[in-house]
């Protein structure tokens, strides 16, 4: 009875009646494999079957278990390839062609990850140049679960000018400045979507273990339900995202993860100083149950551009400029790097197109975290950050760290932008700032007695030009904790 019963449950859910080999679909040819890791090789097969992977002059045997699954760890490499890497078993061989050996990083977030090289600026220039056959990009298909999934939809490219306009602009800049770096080939695992929040890239588990955001848990329905219209609404609930993007991937082997998200989060701006660390520390929980060897791996960010929300600044309160201060509050963690983006923001444009400035930095922070002995990565990257206030009779001296080289305006006539000063009113006006040393004094005529500096805070910041020598911006900053505007929001 046990061959007919199997025969009419395959014929009645169309499954195959063997499971023969089978691995994710990111197992493929073109892909990219992290060097100097333990990388991780796993598939499905008939139960119990005897399985061999090959691949760079290793041999690694399993046996599948009652469930399908098997999974092997190949030794730590360097960078090299292409090869070829085969599972063979009973049931059928299986090969990938032209697998490189590198360094792989995870491109997540939302629409300004998700915008396309064609879309960026210079995408003629770009595209008529990208020939890099060691860059390669997978690009994981949109898609909502209500409960972790196993697969994802997608394929491998090699870049060239034909491709590369499909690719994720941030990362592919970031993957360039690498490369050119490091010398190794670089894999993108691309998987994003645009205007998501953190919540919905955040499993459930992670979610109901915090009491700010066990309410956005209890909205997700239980994995047997059927719920309409999921697919096009991931923000309808948490974690869907995290189900069907992001849980397939683990535990591949991988070095790190960009990341650039945050505007759907700017009305909830105070909230997310917990859903952004907690995000964080779940996916790296997350991959060390599967590989134990992953680590704190390198989680890395961009700071919000500049960019007219709702006009929000000092005195009216900005959203945008709080989810900035959550952001560098994230930087508590360790392993964690941000690339600055107020100054190539657009007032009308919350896409700005310069995304290879943003990929430089991110891959100057990459070098510092990821790379510190073989990149040469630097302090200065991170960017002039606020140390400590002073003041001085009607002075206010803000000393900054990481200044570098020294502290330098970015302005023909030297002057700084963008300093506020306000006394005990809690009233912010226009400072008059100079460099001193790694400080800044900062004066106003309308202020006696500076009781707090702000920096940079308003939606639209642009205006910021304070930067140290080696070019990176200082990370917009309040020196007061005054309330406010988004202390009560929640999800």
């Amino acid at each position: 009875m046990r061959p007919l019963l199997l025969v009419l449950v395959s014929l009645l859910y169309g499954l195959p009646l063997s499971a023969a080999v089978r691995l994710p679909k990111f197992f493929a040819d073109h892909m990219v494999l992290q060097r100097r890791k333990p990388v991780p090789v796993w598939g499905w097969a008939d139960a119990g079957e005897r399985l061999t992977v090959r691949f760079n002059g290793q041999s690694k045997s399993v046996k599948a278990g009652k469930d399908g699954r098997w999974r092997v760890d190949l030794d730590p490499m360097e960078a090299g390839g292409p090869f070829a890497l085969t599972v063979q078993a009973k049931s059928g061989t299986t090969t990938l062609a032209d697998v490189l050996v590198g360094e792989v990083w995870i491109c997540s977030g939302q629409s300004n990850m998700e915008m396309k090289v064609s879309g960026s600026a210079n995408a003629t220039e770009e595209i008529a140049q990208a020939n890099h056959p060691r860059i390669r990009h997978f690009a994981v298909r949109r898609a909502t679960a209500l409960a972790p999934q196993t697969d994802v939809e997608g394929t491998w490219q090699v870049c060239s000018p034909a491709t590369v306009g499909g690719f994720t602009a941030v990362g592919y800049q970031f993957a360039v400045a690498l490369m050119q770096r490091l010398n190794v080939p670089i894999g993108l695992m691309h998987t994003s979507w645009g205007g998501t929040h953190s919540e919905t890239w955040t499993s459930r588990e992670a979610l109901e273990s915090d009491p700010e955001l066990q309410k956005a848990a209890a909205r997700i329905p239980a994995p047997n339900d059927t719920i309409r219209s999921i697919q096009n609404k991931p923000n309808l609930y948490g974690t869907l995202l995290y189900n069907a993007m992001l849980h397939p991937l683990i535990p591949m082997a991988m070095q790190g993860v960009i990341w650039y998200q945050g505007e759907s989060n700017a009305g909830r701006a105070y909230q997310y100083r917990t859903a952004f660390p907690l995000m964080i520390e779940d996916w790296r929980r997350q991959w060390n149950r599967q590989l134990p060897s992953a680590g704190a791996f390198p989680f890395l960010f961009v700071q919000l551009a500049s960019f007219s929300a709702k006009n929000g600044d000092s005195q009216t309160g900005s959203t945008w400029a709080e989810l900035r201060e959550a952001q560098a509050m994230t930087l508590r963690l360790p392993n964690t790097g941000m690339a600055v983006a107020s100054d190539v923001g657009e007032s009308k444009d919350i896409h700005p197109k310069d995304k290879k400035t943003v990929g430089l930095r991110l891959a100057a922070e990459a070098l510092r975290v990821a790379y510190p002995t073989e990149g040469g990565g630097s302090d200065a990257s991170r960017g002039p950050m606020f140390e400590q206030l002073s003041v001085s009779g009607r002075e206010a001296v803000v000393k900054f760290r990481y200044v570098g080289m020294g502290l330098v305006a970015r302005d023909k006539y030297g002057y700084l932008t963008g300093f506020e000063v306000a006394g005990a009113d809690g009233k912010f006006h226009y400072a008059q700032a100079r460099i001193t040393g790694d400080s800044v004094v900062v004066v106003s005529p309308e202020v006696a007695a500076p009781v707090a500096v702000r920096y940079g805070w308003a939606d639209d910041n642009k205006d910021v030009n304070l930067y140290n020598r080696e070019g990176f911006p200082a990370v917009p900053f309040r020196t007061d904790t005054w309330k406010g505007i988004t202390e009560q929001a929640r999800f």
